[in-house]
């Protein structure tokens, strides 16, 4: 049988090194991407989380880094640190399993930047870090831009904003203008997609519709429950279900630290994920969390934005989204590479209308579920949900 990522002229050892990890079909961003991305052609992809992205412009780099030179030759941006270590891993994964001689380096900030420059003096292919820290190598001349054939703009709707662009745009300048641009995000507006066009020669624009479609391996549930109860509620189904690994959303990322605390008085295992996190901190909670050993996150979906953790089993919306496309994308962080998961609502009576909505918008099925007596029963309204 014909290899279908071999198709895209992909080389053997990257098809093989996909085997290991049971990827054989390419995702519609990857077949799409992969052959232009071969071509040395500037690319802005657009696609929803948790469709291959990563990949998609991880593969053809792979393929085009001359291992035969001691020289840095890529450069991915990203938006946080979680999201370059996530990508750095994913590097280191790719050499492993392929067995080609690849070698990256993650440059963050609030890290010890004598530590980066020491193994920088490696010269490693490819670099992954946050912009500012990246530029800031560039201008110590720790990091030889002008080797560097390849940029890769991660989450690009958020580094091509008012905030981020000119830090980009100067990451991009002190390369040579043969080399070649890739921006990747979930989603454009017309305003990014005009800014990133004017940093490019002759860019392709390969969009990857949004079909709603949500995975069928996800199970779909709410609990209602008066707003000064949520706490208990989470409290009762983590101890229901027990959850092997869960994200739970709010919409407000001020109130992470209280929520979290509320959890930990019950004895959960539960950490936050916020912006005002110590950067050792966070990246403590992250690892405990991939580990198992914090068996709950509690996250807004910026700060969760462009994490991608295998095994989470449960996704609990304690703050219901207003956007129907945002409890879409919370959802489809469970139920990965086809596992079951289990998204759950815990609404109040307002928000019940939300549930309808979102059964309308996504054409699927939301049950109403109670926790009676320690155990997720059918719901009965003349039976008190508070007790156990």
């Amino acid at each position: 049988m014909e290899d279908l990522f071999e198709k895209l002229g992909l080389n053997s050892a990257l098809v093989e090194g996909l085997k290991v990890t049971e990827i054989v079909t390419p995702t519609e961003i990857q077949d799409r991407v992969i052959p232009l991305a071969l071509t040395n052609k500037d690319i802005i992809g657009q696609s929803e989380t948790g469709t291959g992205k990563t990949l998609a412009y991880l593969l053809p780099l792979f393929q085009k880094i001359d291992t035969s030179k001691r020289e840095m030759q890529a450069i991915i941006l990203t938006p946080t640190h979680e999201l370059s270590m996530q990508i750095f891993r994913e590097v280191e994964a790719l050499a492993k399993n392929s067995g080609m001689p690849v070698t990256s380096i993650s440059v963050i900030g609030d890290v010890n930047i004598n530590r980066q420059i020491e193994k920088l003096r490696e010269k490693p292919h490819i670099i992954v870090g946050s912009t500012v820290r990246i530029l800031d190598l560039i201008k110590k001349k720790k990091i030889a831009a002008h080797t560097v054939k390849t940029i890769i703009v991660d989450e690009a709707d958020r580094l091509l904003d008012r905030k981020n662009v000119e830090s980009v745009k100067a990451v991009i300048k002190t390369t040579l203008k043969e080399r070649q641009l890739m921006f990747f995000s979930a989603t454009f507006s017309t305003a990014t997609i005009s800014i990133a066009k004017e940093l490019m020669k002759e860019s392709e624009l390969i969009t990857i519709e949004n079909k709603d479609i949500v995975n069928k391996d996800i199970s779909h549930y709410y609990f209602r429950c008066d707003l000064r109860d949520k706490i208990d509620m989470i409290r009762k189904l983590v101890s229901a279900l027990n959850p092997e690994r869960a994200i739970i959303f709010i919409n407000n990322s001020n109130e992470i630290e209280i929520i979290t605390s509320k959890l930990k008085y019950h004895n959960l295992k539960v950490e936050g994920l916020h912006g005002s996190n110590i950067k050792e901190d966070r990246k403590k909670a992250m690892e405990d969390f991939r580990a198992g050993n914090v068996q709950l996150l509690v996250a807004s979906d910026i700060a969760a934005r462009g994490l991608d953790i295998p095994g989470i089993t449960h996704i609990f919306n304690y703050d219901i989204p207003a956007d129907p496309k945002d409890y879409l994308h919370r959802a489809g962080r469970t139920a990965r590479a086809g596992n079951k998961g289990m998204c759950i609502s815990i609404v109040t009576v307002r928000e019940i209308e939300m549930m309808k909505e979102y059964k309308k918008t996504f054409g699927i099925e939301i049950l109403e579920r109670d926790v009676f007596m320690g155990k997720v029963v059918e719901a009965h309204r003349d039976r008190n949900p508070r007790k156990e």
